[in-house]
């Protein structure tokens, strides 16, 4: 149980990291079109980004696919940018109007290339570990409870916005996106691939 309790703790602290704060901005973009009225929708995309997470993690750690680690480092920002960029959506929509397939589909792909980013780290964590499946369920755990938590923040603010200070939603979802587009580009020039 301890070893379990270990996994959860480091799948909050992957997700909570201030100093890469990649998942915070991608959760964050995320999150923004959505108000309370459509916290569901939102949490089942963040479970679904979990899934995929996870999903990449057991794939490498089973050793079933990898992917090169320079590519994947600049394709989370890039999964950043898209997300950002796809908010303009709800601008000019309401949230149960634009298309949850096309969302569903994007979230589960950008979660396999977030959870490839740190595969490498995760494998050498279970080098040592027989059972792998305890780890791997602790560590999705753990990254489900802390994307809920931005998610809840990043609704709450939200809330803030738009009802206490009157904001419009369009507005709000679009200065959002655009303060995620600003932070998420030097991030895409760093990881460029030389």
């Amino acid at each position: 149980m301890q070893e379990f309790w270990f996994y959860i703790k480091l799948g909050l602290n992957h997700v909570l990291d201030l100093g890469a704060y990649d998942h915070i901005l991608f959760l964050s973009a995320l999150a923004i079109p959505f108000t309370f009225k459509y916290w569901k929708r939102v949490v089942i995309l963040a479970t679904i980004f979990t899934i995929a997470h996870c999903a990449s993690l057991a794939f490498s750690v089973y050793e079933v696919f990898t992917v090169d680690v320079a590519i994947i480092e600049f394709l989370i920002p890039v999964t950043i940018l898209l997300t950002a960029l796809f908010n303009f959506a709800y601008v000019f929509k309401e949230a149960m109007q634009v298309g949850l397939w096309l969302h569903v589909g994007a979230t589960a792909f950008f979660g396999l290339i977030h959870g490839f980013g740190f595969s490498n780290y995760f494998k050498m964590l279970m080098a040592e570990e027989e059972d792998k499946l305890t780890p791997l369920l602790g560590f999705a755990a753990g990254i489900e409870v802390a994307q809920v938590t931005i998610i809840l923040i990043v609704l709450a603010i939200a809330l803030l916005v738009l009802d206490l200070l009157k904001a419009k939603r369009a507005l709000f979802i679009a200065v959002a996106s655009i303060l995620i587009i600003i932070i998420t580009i030097p991030l895409l020039i760093d990881t460029f691939p030389s």
